[in-house]
């Protein structure tokens, strides 16, 4: 993949760097006026990520990993394209090695966004958006939850997973939620009631694909799975940033962490915050911070907390660079403590630098310190070290 990617480059085409709107590398999606802005009413956009990515000492056992994530994505303003008036077409490809480094790690907040451990090529979304005038939109089809909520821009620079959707709601449901690397049917409504506010809601088939094939995109309805709900209303908060409060409910049942049968009410809520700090002259640093909650009578976790700081064009000459530290802490269930013999939390410490050497390219060395892998007092805390490559070309333009 890399040499093709290098090929174009070296051919002159050097379109502008892959979006980073979402709390992923493959989180990618235009509204359909940044579509026409800057790609005419059609966008194609291949983005491959590659990381090699080992644990240096401690964990499961030592050891390393090449892990890759290949995006292909299509988006159309129907509008402009075929006289669909508000409508955007989404589609989105994804392949990955199934490569995994939590297996050498031994960890449950997954040191790697990109880590899927099943090698596949799949759907991975595929919706429309419809527009009703200028603040309302419905979006339906197969979606990514993480795409817009539980999601802001300044912990999107890190690698580790639990700086996108927060551990205490990855870790749910049968076959996790609706997020990276499955997903499944969902219908979102979105109300923008004023400038830099929104109430998004949406309803979710409660399984993502197959979890007994794992490598497939499977659309299947059950009664028995039942719905994942979803509601967050975004606010603004001091001089750019933002405010984040959700809660998500399963309508489904689930077996109880101590064994003593089933029950109703697997639900949590979060909140999270981003806030620039500083503003000086070609230099930024925002500072975010995120806390959850899951129900203790079903889950590993019941509470969890993230921090961290981005500091932006900071080096002389190196505008688009990024720096970040960041700490991310779950906390074990009481249930899940008397059953298992667990330890009180896994936190993981994140350092990272995002280098832009081109449009196409970036590079982004990363450090991560796991305290007490999953929570396991048996397994040493580790240490991880890894190397990220990003390239991403718009393979074509067909206003131009």
């Amino acid at each position: 993949m890399l040499l093709p990617a290098l090929a174009l480059a070296l051919a002159g085409e050097a379109p502008p760097a892959p979006p980073q709107d979402g709390t992923r590398p493959h989180s990618h999606t235009h509204a359909p006026a940044e579509i026409e802005e800057a790609h005419g009413p059609l966008l194609f956009q291949l983005t491959y990520t590659a990381e090699l990515i080992g644990n240096a000492a401690g964990g499961v056992r030592r050891g390393a990993r090449y892990l890759d994530n290949l995006d292909l994505v299509f988006e159309a303003d129907l509008e402009k394209a075929a006289g669909w008036t508000g409508a955007q077409l989404h589609l989105y490809g994804l392949y990955n090695n199934g490569n995994s480094i939590s297996d050498l790690v031994g960890d449950s907040h997954a040191v790697s966004n990109i880590e899927t451990g099943v090698r596949a090529f799949r759907l991975y979304e595929a919706w429309i958006d419809q527009k009703f005038g200028e603040r309302v939109s419905l979006r339906a089809g197969l979606y990514d939850l993480n795409s817009e909520f539980d999601a802001l821009d300044a912990s999107g620079l890190f690698v580790g997973s639990a700086h996108g959707i927060g551990t205490d709601f990855s870790q749910t449901g049968r076959n996790g939620p609706s997020i990276f690397p499955s997903t499944s049917l969902a219908a979102r409504l979105q109300v923008e009631p004023a400038e830099a506010w929104a109430v998004r809601a949406a309803v979710l088939d409660a399984v993502p694909g197959d979890p007994a094939r794992p490598g497939r995109t499977v659309i299947r309805l059950s009664k028995d799975e039942g719905a994942l709900l979803v509601g967050e209303v975004q606010a603004p908060l001091g001089a750019g940033g933002k405010l984040l409060l959700g809660h998500w409910r399963y309508t489904a049942r689930f077996d109880r962490t101590d064994g003593s049968g089933t029950a109703a009410g697997n639900a949590g809520t979060y909140i999270r915050a981003e806030l620039p700090l500083s503003a000086a002259p070609g230099r930024k640093l925002d500072g975010f911070a995120r806390a959850g909650t899951a129900s203790g009578r079903f889950n590993m976790f019941d509470f969890f907390l993230s921090t961290g700081v981005k500091f932006t064009g900071w080096i002389p000459g190196r505008d688009a660079d990024e720096f970040g530290i960041a700490l991310a802490a779950g906390f074990t269930s009481e249930p899940y403590r008397t059953v298992t013999g667990a330890s009180a939390a896994e936190i993981a410490i994140e350092a990272t630098y995002r280098a832009q050497l081109a449009p196409w390219l970036a590079i982004q060395p990363h450090a991560q310190y796991i305290r007490r892998p999953s929570a396991d007092p048996t397994v040493p805390d580790a240490l991880v070290i890894g190397l990220r490559t990003e390239i991403g070309f718009d393979l074509f333009d067909l206003v131009n």
